[in-house]
């Protein structure tokens, strides 16, 4: 069994692992307060106009407004009268029906488009389209020619919108393909009836639970078994796949067992390591993995001093390696965007070839699209990942009260010396009796040993008396001064 997923239901949130070989290779999480919105059809409201940035500000009920660029305006992109500058497609306080493209990522709010789409499990439909396409995955030509035929020949041509054909459709009967039809056009007339009378902004389609998309998105022709740890969700999807896709009931098994799901396969383990900064290899050698706001950045090492005379082939053998497992991190992180990877230096042609041809074919197995470069002069190789949702780290993690992010903190002495000038500034300003510290107890401690002659002189100096005060809640470079 090569490959099988995970389900693990809670009332807070939905975790889906899918497992290959036994080892986690992609994890998904969708939490009940904070669901995703890909997917999701809007009718909302112009809130702003910018035609410097050819963009418009869109309420559509979400705490930072969503972002619709000229460019995913569909009536504009399919007119024969060329294209129209924004302030003349939008004006402030219309009523406006949009799709989210993509969630809102840190400070960027929703990406929208006026392009509707609406996805099964065979085909996408397409209800301002008048044509049928076929994915990009479907890459025989033949074949494509075949399934654009089988689908013109089963859409009557009076019947308006158009279709793309997924690659589950490439085994589907007619009479699926009719039943997947039926369905997405029977959601589209639901939509249009909910707009009819609707203030925005509103919510007129919600996307389908992570469960359900996995069943209809990820599930194919390698999955052996799909593992539920909820009586009640096994239930549900059972249903679910009962009606939408009868191919995948066999695959669904409810598991009983006392230990948890997770625990049992390891994936708890997994999440853990994928949201530390260092990955360890099993020969030794180890990744760094920094995730910035602007890039993803990976730091190969061999770990170990391994001596001088194979140094070229543990060098090798450890890139070789490196990229079986950034391929996987990339998948089970989902990191997104400008991705740089720093293998060692190898001094061979052949050896660089053959590592990126490895890690090229480690990348394939994943869904998300993706771009890589070749070995640029400083020897780094240049990636992009699309970025789709937030990182794990992101879902799962916030910023580090104490040093904010940056992953450091001033040292002890640093913030003495911080409150010593404020000190006297406040001496300057203020007419005060007495000076009372508030800092973290090592700070103080420092104040009171090597410091303790800076303070006295100090003190001396503003001819005022100063009171240190130890605090156990305040991080180390928090600190107050009160004036008495």
């Amino acid at each position: 069994m090569a490959e099988e997923f995970l389900i693990n239901f809670t009332p807070q949130e939905t975790r889906v692992a899918l497992m290959q070989n036994g080892v986690a290779q992609e994890l998904h999480v969708e939490r009940s307060a904070s669901r995703g919105i890909v997917g999701n059809i809007y009718l909302g409201k112009v809130v702003r106009v910018l035609p410097g940035m050819q963009s418009a500000f869109i309420d559509i009920g979400l705490e930072r407004t969503a972002f619709l660029h000229v460019a995913d305006i569909w009536s504009e992109r399919h007119n024969g009268d060329g294209p129209k500058p924004i302030e003349r497609i939008l004006a402030e306080g219309q009523n406006i029906t949009v799709q989210v493209l993509k969630d809102p990522l840190g400070t960027k709010g929703a990406r929208l488009s006026t392009q509707v789409s609406i996805a099964g499990r065979m085909l996408v439909y397409l209800p301002q389209e008048k044509h049928i396409g076929i994915s990009q995955r479907i890459e025989d030509e033949t074949e494509r020619e075949q399934l654009r035929e089988r689908l013109t020949r089963l859409v009557p041509a009076d019947e308006p919108g158009g279709f793309i054909v997924r690659t589950m459709a490439e085994s589907a009967s007619d009479a699926e393909l009719l039943a997947d039809i039926a369905y997405l056009r029977k959601i589209w007339a639901e939509i249009r009836s909910r707009t009819v009378g609707a203030f925005p902004p509103k919510v007129l389609y919600q996307d389908l639970t992570l469960g359900q998309r996995v069943l209809r998105d990820l599930v194919g022709d390698e999955t052996g078994r799909i593992q539920i740890d909820s009586r009640e969700n096994f239930q549900k999807l059972t249903a679910f796949a009962e009606e939408y896709m009868p191919k995948v009931l066999p695959l669904l098994t409810h598991y009983v067992g006392e230990r948890p799901l997770f625990d049992l396969y390891g994936v708890e383990d997994e999440i853990e390591k994928a949201l530390a900064r260092r990955v360890d290899l099993k020969s030794g050698g180890y990744l760094i993995m920094d995730q910035t706001e602007a890039m993803t950045t990976v730091d190969v090492n061999t770990g170990g001093f391994v001596g001088a005379r194979n140094f070229d082939d543990t060098i090798f053998k450890t890139n070789l390696e490196a990229a079986q497992t950034i391929a996987r991190q990339l998948r089970l992180r989902n990191l997104g965007g400008i991705i740089i990877v720093d293998f060692i230096d190898m001094e061979s042609v052949e050896h660089r070839d053959a590592v990126l041809d490895e890690f090229r074919k480690a990348l394939a197995k994943d869904h998300t699209k993706m771009s890589v470069s070749g070995f640029t002069q400083l020897g780094l190789v240049e990636m992009t990942r699309k970025r789709t949702r937030e990182s794990l780290a992101h879902l799962l993690c916030e910023s580090c009260p104490t040093c904010d992010g940056r992953g450091e903190v001033k040292t002890a002495r640093t913030v003495c010396y911080e409150i010593l000038r404020e000190l006297l500034r406040e001496a300057r300003q203020f007419n005060a009796r007495e000076f009372r510290v508030l800092a973290a107890p090592n700070v103080i401690d420092l104040f009171h040993d090597e410091e303790s002659q800076a303070l006295a002189m100090l003190s001396d100096f503003i001819d005022k008396t100063i009171s240190l005060h130890p605090e156990a809640s305040y991080g180390q470079e928090q600190y107050d001064i009160v004036l008495l």
